[in-house]
Formats: C-alpha cells, sequence, structure tokens
C-alpha cells in the first residue's frame, strides 16, 4: 500500500465520508477547531508575553505557567482531535497542500521550543520567576512561541483557501 492509498482510504472511510458528506458536520467541527486553536494561541500569548517581559497581574512566571497550562493542553487535545477529523475528511488533497505541511512544520517547531525552553531557561525559573525582564532565553523562547503560534493560525486559514477541495 502506497502513502496516497493510506490517504485515499482515511478520506474513504466511514468518518471522513461522514464529515465530508454531513450538511453541517464538517463546519461543526471546523468552528470547534478554529476555537481550540484560537484558546491555544490566547493562553500561550499570555505567557509568551510575560516571558518577553510584560508583566502578568500579582504573577510571577512559573505561577503564570501552572494556571495557563491545563487551558493551553485542553485546548491543543481537543484542536487535535479536530485537526484530524478534517483532515480525515479530504486527507490526499490536504497532504498535497502547501500550507498544510507548512502548518505541520511550524507545529513540531513550536513544540521543539517549547521543548528547549523546558530544557534551558526553566529549568533555573526560580532565579528569575520575577525578574522584569526576564533573562535573554526565556525572552527568546517567548518571541520565538508566539511567532510560529501566529504562523501556526495563518497557515490554517490559508489551508482553507488554497487547497484542492473536491
Amino acid at each position: 500500500m502506497t502513502w496516497n492509498d493510506f490517504l485515499e482510504s482515511v478520506s474513504n472511510s466511514a468518518l471522513g465520508t461522514a464529515i465530508r458528506e454531513g450538511a453541517t458536520t464538517f463546519a461543526w467541527i471546523e468552528g470547534t477547531h478554529v476555537l481550540m486553536v484560537t484558546t491555544v494561541l490566547g493562553t500561550i500569548a499570555i505567557v509568551d508575553l510575560r516571558l518577553l517581559g510584560y508583566p502578568a497581574h500579582r504573577r510571577g512566571a512559573k505561577q503564570l505557567i501552572k494556571d495557563m497550562l491545563p487551558f493551553t493542553w485542553g485546548a491543543f487535545v481537543l484542536a487535535v482531535i479536530t485537526g484530524l477529523a478534517l483532515f480525515a475528511s479530504n486527507a490526499l488533497n490536504y497532504w498535497d497542500s502547501n500550507p498544510f505541511r507548512w502548518k505541520m512544520i511550524a507545529l513540531f517547531l513550536a513544540g521543539l521550543n517549547m521543548a528547549v525552553f523546558h530544557l534551558t531557561a526553566y529549568r533555573r525559573i526560580a532565579e528569575w520567576d520575577d525578574l522584569l525582564p526576564p533573562p535573554i532565553m526565556a525572552r527568546v523562547a517567548g518571541i520565538t512561541s508566539l511567532g510560529l503560534w501566529i504562523l501556526v493560525a495563518f497557515l490554517g486559514r490559508w489551508i482553507g483557501f488554497s487547497a484542492p477541495m473536491v
């Protein structure tokens, strides 16, 4: 089985067909996906702006990260689930879309940036928790994260306007 055969089978699955052919199914899933991506971007932006040196209302960076994390992860999980459902509705055409591929790369880079932040600056957060501006590594992680998540949102919209849909 080739990769294209696999993608065709995903599109022709019961789930892919139901989403693609349902009167409002795609729209409901897409709306939920957009709402979840917006929530992810918003909660990450709150943390990233703190990492860039903007003060949070009576919170150090560590407490702010701790407070935002459940909302970020919950919305991210739902965004992945709805994103996979949207992908299943037309897998081959999405896969052939450059903005879709670039979005996946941007998501990977955002995850890599988060991992680097947690392995470097976050390990020493006790030293700079209330410090403004935070150390350069935290600020670099913040601006990189913010830029990548804005790029993810931009590319997501671009997919909708550029992917050849059948």
